[in-house]
């Protein structure tokens, strides 16, 4: 992680290193078992897979800006918003980001970007009409966190290789098919089409149980650092308390409209208990309230 205040953490460091190499290593079997069924045809779209990725990890700020329906605001538009944000960079002695608003009834939060020069925090009008000053520092100490972490590349990367997986294996199938096509008399298509199948499985089945597993300890983790360094654990709590809440009120389709931004979210946009709650990309808020009373009671100690 970046040099801050921001409390280190190890485990952290250590999975988001794991989940890197082992989605390299799956990244490198797709394309080799791909080139194996097809030939050179796969090496052509493991080009294209890798640029897509490279994009997404180049542009992710501007994509996910823009999937917000996102914009950059200047201090002269949001003097609080920045004040506050300011405030907890010196805190934390970090580089500060951009700022961003996204004009959504949602209340919610989040953090990205490649790097921390080009790291972006944006807050929805949602967040910042239903959250005390208290409530909103905690939160945006929480996403600066995710910034000095880094964690923030690692889950765009991260994200991106299911992506790539599926572009690959689209088009390899669609190589297979011409292939099938073409030598219809016989089954030497029909090999192809399954180890494509295999491999898109596969490589999605592990992406998505990497991602799982690295974002609900990213968010506990990022929920550890901001309430230390704000020292107001209890401010957090009763911020995702707040937001989970107000969660439940927003209309499905809405809710659907920004279910792609989950995994960068402060609070997941679900609605209820269902199998997108079980296999969320968060702790759940029992797990992350317990874990701030610690804290509370520990800094009481102190």
């Amino acid at each position: 992680m970046a040099r801050t205040r921001f409390v280190p953490d190890r485990g952290l460091t250590a999975r988001m290193t794991l989940v890197m190499f082992l989605l390299g290593a799956l990244f490198v079997a797709l394309v080799v078992a791909l080139m194996y069924a097809f030939s050179s045809f796969a090496l052509i779209i493991g080009i294209g897979g890798l640029g897509v990725a490279w994009y997404q990890w180049y542009s992710s700020d501007t994509l996910a800006m823009r999937a917000m329906r996102a914009r950059e605001v200047t201090p002269e538009e949001a003097p609080e918003l920045h004040g506050m944000i300011d405030r907890l960079c010196a805190m934390a002695d970090m580089p500060k980001p951009r700022v961003g608003v996204a004009d959504l009834d949602l209340p919610n939060a989040f953090a990205t970007g490649r790097s921390p020069d080009r790291a972006v925090v944006c807050v929805t009008t949602g967040i910042l009409g239903r959250l005390t000053a208290e409530e909103l520092e905690g939160v945006l100490a929480h996403e600066l966190s995710h910034v000095a972490h880094r964690d923030v590349l690692v889950m765009t990367v991260a994200s991106s290789a299911g992506i790539v997986a599926g572009m690959l294996t689209r088009g390899a199938q669609w190589g297979g098919l011409g292939f099938f096509g073409r030598r219809n008399n016989n089954n030497g298509g029909a090999p192809a089409f399954l180890v494509a199948l295999v491999v898109s499985l596969v490589v999605y089945a592990v992406s998505f149980l990497l991602m799982r597993l690295l974002s609900r300890y990213r968010e506990l983790c990022a929920d550890r650092a901001g309430a230390y360094l704000t020292m107001k654990p209890g401010a957090l709590a009763s911020a995702l308390q707040k937001i989970t809440g107000e969660i439940s009120t927003i209309p499905q389709r809405d809710l659907r409209a920004s279910s792609a931004m989950n995994a960068f979210f402060i609070a997941p946009a679900i609605s209820g208990i269902s199998m997108r709650s079980i296999t969320s990309t968060h702790p759940s808020l029992e797990q992350r309230l317990e874990q701030l009373a610690r804290i509370q009671a520990e800094l009481g100690r102190a």
